[in-house]
């Protein structure tokens, strides 16, 4: 494939960089493992200036096993049958890789942000959609950890530590989905109970829940920062409807479905925090989930990497493996760079914020970006494997239908630009 005056244009041709590569890569200090962020158990990802902890690498390396022998040879079934992965998750529940965030004193491990983060990397890496399912407890859970009362926590979050159950978190709607301040579902008190009315839709373990965080208009007539209150209420609660199982373009594991209250009662005892308080609340879960949102993406992001590069090393052309063509060299080292900038910038995020510092506007970045790095290289990993990636029997279709909706949940992609150009303007003045 060389170009049209000769030169080698498309190949790694040239004797004098092959011999620069092979240098380069023969150096003591090059791992081509952390560098492309392989699965590798004796390394650790990042290099020494970023080095995890003992504890950080045995529970990544806890969560790496699993994923390898619990998801990956079952990752296609559930996406096939669109069956929610109740037996894994039991599982991951019973090695303590669910409900990280839940303290101590509650029954949880306690664990932080980037702990978290760790984790989530590596079960996208076998299905974001079995990830998600996993991960939505967090995001469910998040409100209530920063928000509710010692007997709010000890009753929910201690429930969730004591049996594998799952919560689910009620706020986009309809005709509200980025427009958060658009909701509609009302809550009106009444003595000592609210009555919700309202429906809730693409919400995420909406039919396998035990609970749910509601966000719902309490005074109609103030601003979004005042208007909203948050509430737990239970799943079994009688005018609770929950709506079919959504069929999705990605991440069928998940259990995706539409939620209607019609007059649930709720006591003032299930209400989370002050009344007009809930936006605040809801909004703030954010900086705790949108980092291990983004390392979910960098997550599936790491698998088309590995996928595509095991592929270009067996599949040849022209008489060599396609990865000695640089058009696909190159692709490869374009997938490298965004899964390694990508999960520096999940890291510094998560953190910030287990150092107790406002992580809103790294959060923002690390969830724009590897959302859009993991759709790049799910693409990409499907141009390397050409008509095969097109195909069901291979695994990196699969990764571009699951990778969209890293664009677009938990804020899409444009509000995380909104939120960081408001930084931004914000930091000018």
């Amino acid at each position: 494939m060389d170009g049209a005056l000769g030169a080698p244009s498309t190949s790694f041709a040239s004797e004098p960089l092959d011999s620069a590569v092979s240098a380069i890569t023969k150096c003591p200090m090059f791992d081509p493992l952390i560098a492309c962020g392989s699965v590798a158990s004796e390394t650790t990802v990042g290099g020494p200036a970023f080095g995890l902890t003992e504890d950080q690498q045995s529970i990544q390396e806890l969560a790496r096993k699993f994923t390898a022998d619990e998801i990956i040879p079952k990752a296609a079934y559930h996406d096939q049958t669109g069956e929610y992965p109740t037996e894994i998750i039991k599982k991951a529940w019973e090695l303590g890789l669910v409900n990280l965030h839940i303290p101590q004193e509650y029954g949880g491990m306690g664990l932080g942000v980037l702990d978290s983060a760790i984790v989530s990397e590596e079960l996208a890496y076998g299905c974001t959609g079995i990830q998600t399912a996993m991960e939505a407890n967090g995001l469910a859970e998040a409100p209530v950890i920063i928000a509710a009362n010692h007997e709010q926590k000890k009753k929910y979050l201690g429930r969730m530590a004591e049996e594998p159950l799952m919560a689910a978190y009620c706020v986009t709607e309809p005709v509200a989905g980025s427009d958060v301040a658009s909701i509609q579902t009302k809550a009106e008190k009444k003595g000592d109970k609210w009555i919700l009315n309202g429906q809730k839709m693409w919400i995420t373990n909406g039919g396998k829940a035990n609970w749910y965080f509601v966000l719902a208009k309490t005074d109609s007539n103030a601003k979004a920062g005042g208007a909203f209150t948050g509430f737990i209420v239970d799943a079994d609660s009688p005018g609770i409807t929950v709506g079919r199982k959504e069929i999705n373009m990605g991440q069928r594991a998940s259990d995706t479905r539409g939620i209607t209250f019609e007059d649930v009662e709720v006591s003032d005892e299930n209400r989370l925090g002050a009344v007009g308080k809930g936006f605040q609340i809801a909004m703030g879960a954010f900086d705790i989930t949108r980092p291990l949102v983004a390392a979910g993406a960098v997550g599936l992001a790491r698998r088309a990497l590995d996928e595509a590069l095991r592929y270009s090393t067996e599949r040849k052309t022209m008489g060599r493996p396609i990865i000695q063509h640089q058009a696909v060299a190159f692709m490869l080292a374009d997938m490298a760079m965004g899964v390694e900038s990508s999960r520096m910038m999940v890291w510094r995020a998560g953190w910030l914020r287990d150092q107790g510092q406002r992580n809103t506007y790294y959060a923002s970045i690390a969830k724009a970006y590897a959302s859009e790095v993991a759709n790049k290289c799910a693409a990409d990993a499907v141009q390397i494997f050409g008509g095969n990636g097109f195909n069901t029997e291979y695994p990196v279709e699969k990764l571009m239908r699951d990778a969209k909706i890293f664009q677009i949940y938990e804020g899409t992609s444009q509000i995380q630009r909104l939120i960081i150009s408001r930084h931004l303007a914000e930091s000018m003045k």
